[in-house]
């Protein structure tokens, strides 16, 4: 399962990032498994009101038809795991 993780970072460096660059942007795989590639866009790209149409058009596109294993391509968004575990030691703080 590891040479489509490869494959697909490549894609990303040669036709996705530059794209995503000139937005002040990135995008992280979180995760691949049962042929679904889950993604999160960075920097000026997260949040963006076209974020999942450069995942649709751009992101999926590319790494669909090179990378044959990847059936799906899924956005997360939301905040990391380790933005929530400081939130929730501030909140626990306050109640103490």
């Amino acid at each position: 399962a590891t040479q489509p993780v490869v494959d697909i970072e490549k894609i990303l460096d040669e036709t996705v990032r530059p794209q995503l660059a000139a937005h002040n942007g990135d995008v992280a795989v979180l995760d691949f498994s049962d042929g679904v590639l889950r993604i999160r866009l960075t920097g000026q790209c997260s949040g963006c009101p076209s974020a999942s149409i450069t995942t649709e058009n751009l992101i999926a596109a590319e790494v669909r038809a090179r990378v044959p294993e990847v059936r799906d391509v899924v956005l997360v968004n939301g905040v990391s795991d380790s933005l929530l575990a400081q939130a929730r030691a501030l909140l626990a703080e306050r109640r103490a």
